[in-house]
């Protein structure tokens, strides 16, 4: 069996085409069955356009990163640095505000390099803690989030849309210890 190497590196501006339409695909390929397509196209329009995520990565606070097979990009990861919800009552955390993987390499591993490069991140950025929302109804993100030591903190409105949807706000300590 032929194994496809993958690698993990850093986005830079130069990367925000590509970033834009694997972003996109990938938040269509998880959240469509369940929204309307009005919802979908209102938030895609909002949140995975070029010039947004050129800006996200020119934005200091974020760190993107590419997960590629064989120069095919298969997933990314955005930490991004600030102010935690308030409901978590954590002074220096980092937030994992999106981690997808192609719906194709679901199950391979590119999901947990993905994690595991964000913890290592954190760690060496000196944070203690990540923190990250998940739809109430996204369950294998919830599983795979569990299965990383991430634990329900509390809950927050996530708008879709015109759709006001419920996300869980799950924690974990970087060092994995209990929160």
């Amino acid at each position: 069996m032929l194994s496809l190497t993958l690698t993990i590196r850093r986005a830079i501006p130069s990367d925000s085409a590509q970033l834009a339409a694997v972003a996109e695909r990938t938040f269509v390929e998880t959240f469509a069955m369940d929204n309307s397509a009005a919802d979908m196209a209102a938030y895609c329009g909002s949140a995975f356009g070029e010039t947004i995520q050129r800006e996200e990565l020119e934005n200091p606070r974020n760190d993107i990163f590419l997960a590629e097979r064989e120069g095919t990009i298969a997933g990314y990861a955005m930490l991004r640095s600030g102010p935690a919800r308030p409901v978590l009552g954590i002074a220096e955390p980092i937030e994992i505000a999106r981690l997808y993987v192609t719906r194709a390499m679901i199950g391979t591993g590119v999901g947990a390099a993905l994690m595991q490069h964000c913890l290592d991140e954190a760690a060496a950025m000196g944070k203690d803690t990540v923190w990250l929302g998940v739809w109430e109804h996204n369950t294998l993100a919830l599983g795979f989030y569990t299965r990383w030591g991430f634990v329900d903190v509390g809950t927050y409105e996530f708008i879709l849309g015109r759709d006001h949807q419920t996300d869980r706000l799950m924690a974990r300590r970087v060092s994995g210890e209990p929160l």
